[in-house]
């Protein structure tokens, strides 16, 4: 998992409130084993027409999206469904993160499962980030994950929540399970330990 730290980027606005994860990737792309091509099915239902063309006035679709990394998205942003596939075709379009005023609580946790960091922000700042997205398609923003801080072209920085952990492997690019692995050294020297201390004490209420 590729650590997020500090990042700049363009926004890609999409406004829409309630987006749920089977618009994010409709269920008939979920038979996939595997991550691969989830990015191109981010959003098909609304990105691509009947024919699988490429409708020309969904955001994604612009040229000024190409290359940007962060999604401005609308309230309640991935609530229905568990799937963790929406966070992975978000991942695959290539996005680092999505700025919503509120995320479902399952998406935000899989997202940040995954390396891809959900930022919520207050309605005014919000609402700054659409009107910049909409009036300069060049404007880009900063995340500072150490920090905590999505800062705008003209300096203002907006501090965002993030639950410790999450940020800690997040920082380091580790999912939960790499997290455990990492510990591993002290794990077995904990059990090295503890295995030692209870073969003591069992031998000294022997016989």
């Amino acid at each position: 998992m590729e650590p997020i730290r500090t990042f700049s980027s363009r926004l890609v606005a999409l406004p829409v409130e309630n987006i749920d994860t089977d618009q994010i990737i409709p269920a008939r792309f979920l038979k996939v084993t595997d991550k691969a091509g989830l990015g191109d099915a981010l959003f098909a239902d609304w990105r691509y027409d009947d024919a699988g063309e490429p409708r020309p006035d969904f955001p994604l679709n612009n040229e000024s999206a190409a290359g940007a990394t962060i999604l401005v998205a609308g309230h309640n942003f991935g609530c229905g469904s568990s799937r963790e596939h929406a966070a992975w075709a978000l991942l695959g379009h290539g996005f680092r993160a999505v700025v919503s005023t509120y995320f479902a609580d399952i998406f935000a946790n899989n997202a940040l499962k995954n390396g891809l960091l959900p930022i919520v922000v207050d309605p005014a700042a919000h609402a700054r980030l659409l009107a910049l997205a909409a009036e300069d398609l060049r404007a880009r923003v900063i995340v500072d994950l150490r920090a905590r801080t999505l800062t705008l072209p003209d300096g203002d920085a907006v501090v965002f929540p993030i639950d410790a952990f999450a940020r800690e492997c997040l920082l380091e690019g580790l999912d939960p399970l790499g997290f455990l692995l990492a510990e591993l050294p002290a794990i077995e020297l904990y059990e090295g330990e503890r295995g030692a201390s209870v073969r003591t004490t069992a031998g000294e209420d022997g016989p």
